[in-house]
């Protein structure tokens, strides 16, 4: 039986703004399983980053968790200090994020931005966190490795730079390792070297990853498991051929129909309306105004997720 090494159970999460509250996160229940890959994805704004960044505990302030939990390996993530924060980030839980562009500290040479975790976290010695970056930038498919610490972040290509800031999360062996679009900013033929090294390093590592993205053509190839998200809300969640071949929310629907294909000549699908204004989210079935199917009751009353198998 497969453990779970990662749980969100109703996780609301608001941002008070001038224009009043926003619902960005309206009750989320999420389990990720030790080793898998589970992908979240949903438009922009359905609330896939907020989710991350509350595991991380690294929500602006302006944020203000109203309810639930997250549970990483037994203790509620919420409770802890921002002191006992700093122990698990980037040692047990880490993060890469959407623009390798600017994930690194242009003026720091990248030998001194991997070691510094390393130092940091496991209590090495300069020798050792060295000679450990060496590894880790070999690991990750930069050559030359020794002399290329040496070197500022714009001296490498965008790939390149990607392919540190993921050494730099792995620099601990973390459990979990969180990925937010880490292919957006990428021309296609490096983001498939980005996803296979991600996979390769997956199965070297024994790590969880949860992979945040809108590209549905991205999780065809890396998860295990499908969470969709839309206006705050886990729609769907099963394997990733369940929701692939036997999708059941109308929003998935949507979501699978919008793919480009190669076989049809017709005009590429697109989602009508938009998504709603979380700062008075409607009542019902948030999704109800944007579907063809939808029922008069789904406007006035939220119809409850149901279980297709035990995965789906």
């Amino acid at each position: 039986m497969s453990e779970t090494i990662l749980s969100i159970e109703n996780l609301r999460i608001h941002f008070e703004t001038f224009a009043g509250e926003v619902q960005a996160i309206r009750g989320v229940n999420l389990k990720l399983e030790k080793g898998e890959t589970l992908a979240l994805v949903g438009e922009s704004g359905s609330g896939k980053s907020v989710t991350a960044k509350s595991i991380m505990k690294l929500l602006s302030n302006n944020a203000v968790v109203k309810e639930g939990t997250i549970t990483f390996k037994g203790a509620n993530i919420l409770e802890k200090s921002e002191r006992d924060m700093q122990s698990i980030r980037g040692k047990k839980i880490a993060m890469v994020f959407q623009d390798p562009m600017t994930s690194l500290d242009p003026t720091m040479k990248i030998g001194k931005q991997i070691t510094e975790v390393i130092i940091k976290h496991e209590k090495a010695s300069k020798e050792e966190a060295d000679k450990r970056a060496e590894e880790l930038l070999e690991l990750v498919g930069i050559p030359n490795a020794k002399e290329r610490m040496k070197q500022y972040p714009h001296q490498f290509s965008g790939g390149q730079r990607q392919r540190i800031v993921i050494a730099i999360a792995l620099a601990c062996n973390p459990d979990v390792l969180i990925a937010d679009e880490p292919t957006t900013a990428l021309d296609v033929t490096i983001q498939a070297q980005i996803l296979e090294l991600l996979k390769e390093l997956q199965q070297q590592f024994q790590m969880a990853i949860i992979f945040i993205t809108h590209d549905l053509g991205v999780v065809a190839n890396v998860a295990d498991r499908v969470a969709v998200m839309y206006a705050g809300k886990v729609v769907e969640v099963g394997t990733a051929d369940e929701v692939f071949y036997n999708p059941q929310h109308p929003y998935t629907w949507g979501l699978l129909r919008s793919m480009p294909t190669l076989h049809t000549g017709d005009t590429l699908y697109a989602i009508p309306g938009s998504p709603p204004d979380l700062l008075e989210p409607p009542v019902g079935d948030a999704f109800a105004l944007r579907s063809d199917v939808a029922l008069e009751i789904d406007r006035v009353k939220e119809p409850p997720m149901f279980e297709v198998s035990p995965t789906h």
